[in-house]
């Protein structure tokens, strides 16, 4: 198993709309079509960020983070090529109230312990 761990910065000044969306539309067709380990979405409190080494980065903290749960790399790549290629994800889609208001995204791939 790998989990795919999803974490975007959408633009904040355009939030509430991607909010409303994403609650509404995108999280339950990906519920139905995915292993969604779990769908989170910022709630409005502060980040604690600590360490050694702090940093403050220019974006801030993701205010999205999705998890998806694949048996390896090749079903991981399958599944967005069938799910996110396909006429059901491209209605959502085409209903995003701003698709450019991703000023980051990023993949990232773990094993559980």
């Amino acid at each position: 198993m790998i989990y795919e761990i999803r974490n975007y910065h959408y633009d904040p000044g355009k939030f509430a709309a991607y909010r409303t969306w994403a609650i509404e539309q995108a999280v339950p067709f990906l519920k139905d079509n995915l292993d969604i380990v779990g769908f989170w979405i910022d709630s409005g409190e502060s980040p604690e960020i600590a360490g050694a080494k702090p940093m403050d980065l220019p974006l801030g903290s993701a205010n999205v983070t999705w998890v998806i749960r694949w048996d390896d790399m090749a079903a991981r790549n399958a599944g967005h090529e069938k799910v996110f290629k396909g006429e059901g994800w491209g209605a959502i889609w085409s209903r995003h109230p701003d698709a450019g208001g991703y000023f980051q995204m990023e993949a990232k791939f773990a094993e559980a312990l």
